[in-house]
């Protein structure tokens, strides 16, 4: 969330008692309503990633953190084969909820390796609470990497740039403040930079007409809604200087997943010789995998498009492909922003100099 929204925070975990529950905002009730679901249980917060009530890499991985912590409080302190069982549970549970965005299994491998690691240290009790801090210093770390991202960022976005693009949602609704993408543009503005932002609404489930729109009016920043397949028309009048948009997994070579739609972006960039910039934190990276072509898409529900939002828009019958990703090669980046620094040009040795990976 912006700054000025700093009482309604994504996800919030009330109070510093073990015993407490995770409290997100429904984003998929956004715009028209703001309202904030209790999550006291792990089967609460597997929904919530799943059906996209909480959305964005970044608080996906926050919210899973904190669910693992909300499964060891279900386990029995007493038995430690029933406690770790129940870890181990939790965590291969969460992980199931949604394929795509490395920082859920990211936080996930985390929040576990650390509950194994003090087996036979600490009581089950004490492990708990020890968990509750690691999430919590999970939460404050994206916080802060938002903050660098924006930083480095900012330094990309030249007085030239009077115009930018960008797709789906990467503001404070998808991590723990400022965002990774808006981070960009919420920097510039509070160093006193004037530009115009140009949003694609994001089809089909309109992240960036219900989310990204509406954070971007929360801050007071010039914005324009289009449609996606304006965005073509719109840089060839000019208007777009350059392109930011976040991701949900970068492989090892630089190919990016993000939301679908942002792969055609990148090619209409370079097509009319627009910057197309990613802003991820390190946690996105995969090194796992040698190129987008190893990274997993999801592939969602024919109803999200033949009955979006509830109203029938296609006929009975028709078949539907719905994948809610897709991979822009590293080739078309032609930067991408961390918390480290920028990686720039866009390919395996300077990710792992930035990253400082050896």
């Amino acid at each position: 969330m912006s700054s000025t929204d700093s009482h309604l925070e994504t996800l919030q975990w009330p109070g510093c008692a073990v015993e407490g529950y995770l409290v997100m905002i429904d984003q998929t009730m956004l715009p028209g309503e703001i309202k904030q679901i209790e999550c006291r249980d792990v089967e609460t917060v597997w929904e919530a990633i799943k059906m996209l009530r909480v959305r964005g890499a970044p608080a996906i991985g926050i919210a899973a953190a904190y669910g693992y912590v909300i499964g060891l409080q279900s386990a029995d302190p007493h038995d430690d084969e029933a406690y770790f069982a129940t870890a181990s549970q939790t965590r291969d549970h969460l992980a199931a909820s949604r394929p795509t965005a490395v920082n859920l299994f990211w936080a996930l491998d985390r929040m576990h390796q650390l509950c194994l690691s003090l087996r036979g240290e600490l009581t089950p009790s004490e492990i708990t609470a020890r968990m509750l801090d690691e999430a919590r210093a999970i939460h404050l770390e994206d916080r802060e990497m938002c903050r660098a991202i924006g930083k480095f960022g900012a330094e990309l976005l030249g007085d030239e740039v009077q115009g930018v693009l960008t797709h789906c949602n990467a503001g404070g609704l998808a991590t723990a403040e400022y965002g990774t993408a808006l981070s960009v543009f919420f920097t510039a503005q509070d160093q006193g930079r004037s530009f115009h932002v140009f949003v694609d609404e994001t089809r089909p489930l309109l992240q960036g007409a219900r989310l990204t729109a509406w954070e971007l009016l929360q801050r007071g920043i010039d914005a324009t809604l289009i449609c996606d397949s304006m965005a073509a028309q719109v840089m060839k009048e000019g208007k777009i200087q350059a392109v930011v948009t976040g991701a949900d997994r970068i492989a090892a070579n630089g190919d990016a997943a993000n939301k679908i739609g942002t792969y055609s972006v990148a090619v209409l960039a370079r097509a009319h010789g627009i910057p197309f910039y990613i802003a991820a934190p390190s946690s996105t990276f995969d090194l796992s995998l040698q190129s987008g072509d190893e990274i997993p898409i999801e592939e969602r529900q024919a109803e999200e498009i033949t009955h979006g939002f509830g109203r029938q828009t296609a006929p009975h019958g028709i078949q539907v492909y719905n994948p809610a990703f897709d991979v822009t090669p590293a080739d078309l980046i032609e930067a991408i922003i961390t918390e480290k620094g920028i990686i720039q040009p866009v390919h395996r040795n300077n990710i792992q100099h930035v990253l400082q990976v050896t």
